[in-house]
């Protein structure tokens, strides 16, 4: 049972709280100025018990450091480069900030002013990274009972506008790849299959099958840093991509040149080809000799060409799914959100279905305008 006792402190009576925890540990707070205090924190206490919501005061002294620390060695589900961002989210933003304080001592408004103040320096993506650490590591703190709820959520976020995407035209395509040299082939798998270039970099010759123009898509090869870093697909989920019948005896003399199955594609095919520098590298070199022979040649980047992909699939009457497994993406909803623009011919269609309909039935005009 809990109890409630008087105790002398500095000549002063204060009031001490004696209770056990729903783990049956006995412990106490004390320096409650009058009894009444002291009833009202005990019936607090033992409707929060009750509840199955109690937390005790022990375990909300734990610190964001300790607490960090557990949280990001749980994270190793993630793949290396999205870990990348998220550990430097923890050392460089959140660490400093909140290592030191006590879970429990931390408000929602101390976080929204910790938001605010970041979203005046910092992009909008950068700042929801930074805040998801922190809140993923609260998140936490509440299933194992160190706070009732987490003081993070519910806080006012800047909201991040989508990048406007980049749709080459057949002809641009083709100029890119003219002036890719020797990596024309890559350019032009990368704009008609939206291979992403981690997976199109991380191709063997036995994932090419050359009698059905497929590219069976296993690995992905990701610069982490300064590493190649090869793992699975982004999805985890193999696919199997077609590629056009234009790009067959290109891709035949390439996959035929190799000395194995086991060799890369693309490449000297024994180490896996770098992102090039969007500054001096190769395929920036190739978009300024397109941009001199085209002035109104688009400034794009290797995953444009995905971009680009999605829109030449789409314009040649390829339904939603048909593109969402191509892209791999992990649901035909993420396709219809990422690339809803390409589909309002689309919504054209509709009205022009429902007129023939209508024709088909006929139906006579009963609306009218009077």
């Amino acid at each position: 049972m809990a109890t409630i006792e008087a105790y002398t402190a500095s000549g002063k009576t204060l009031y001490r709280v004696r209770y056990r925890t729903p783990d049956r540990k006995q412990t106490s707070k004390r320096g409650f100025a009058t009894k009444r205090d002291a009833r009202e924190y005990l019936h607090n206490l033992e409707s929060s018990k009750s509840q199955g919501t109690f937390v005790d005061p022990a375990d909300s002294k734990a610190t964001i450091a300790v607490l960090g620390a557990v949280w990001l060695a749980g994270q190793s589900h993630l793949k290396p480069s999205s870990l990348r961002p998220v550990e430097s989210a923890w050392r460089l933003h959140v660490a400093p900030k909140w290592g030191t304080r006590q879970v429990g001592t931390i408000r929602h408004s101390d976080v929204q002013a910790w938001v605010t103040a970041l979203s005046s320096t910092h992009s909008p993506s950068s700042v929801l990274r930074v805040y998801g650490v922190l809140a993923g590591i609260l998140d936490v703190a509440v299933k194992d009972r160190r706070i009732p709820s987490n003081p993070a959520r519910g806080v006012n976020l800047p909201r991040k506008t989508a990048k406007r995407k980049i749709y080459l035209t057949h002809t641009q395509a083709a100029a890119l790849a003219s002036a890719a040299g020797r990596h024309a082939l890559l350019v032009e798998t990368l704009a008609y299959t939206g291979l992403r270039w981690g997976e199109a970099t991380g191709l063997r010759v036995r994932d090419v099958n050359l009698e059905q123009r497929r590219l069976n898509v296993h690995e992905n090869a990701v610069m982490v840093g300064t590493t190649v870093i090869v793992g699975t697909p982004k999805t985890h989920i193999a696919r199997s991509v077609p590629y056009p019948k234009f790009l067959a005896a290109g891709i035949r003399e390439l996959a035929e040149s190799r000395p194995s199955p086991a060799a890369l594609l693309f490449g000297d095919g024994f180490d896996h080809m770098r992102l090039p520098n969007s500054r001096d590298g190769w395929f920036a070199a190739a978009v300024k000799r397109a941009q001199a022979q085209d002035p109104s040649f688009p400034r794009v980047t290797p995953h444009d060409l995905r971009h680009s992909a999605a829109s030449f699939a789409i314009s040649a009457g390829a339904n939603v799914k048909a593109v969402q497994r191509m892209l791999g993406h992990a649901s035909a909803a993420m396709t219809l959100d990422v690339y809803a623009d390409l589909f309002d011919d689309d919504l054209n269609a509709v009205s022009d279905a429902l007129d023939q309909a209508r024709s088909a039935a006929n139906v006579s005009t009963s609306v009218s305008t009077s």
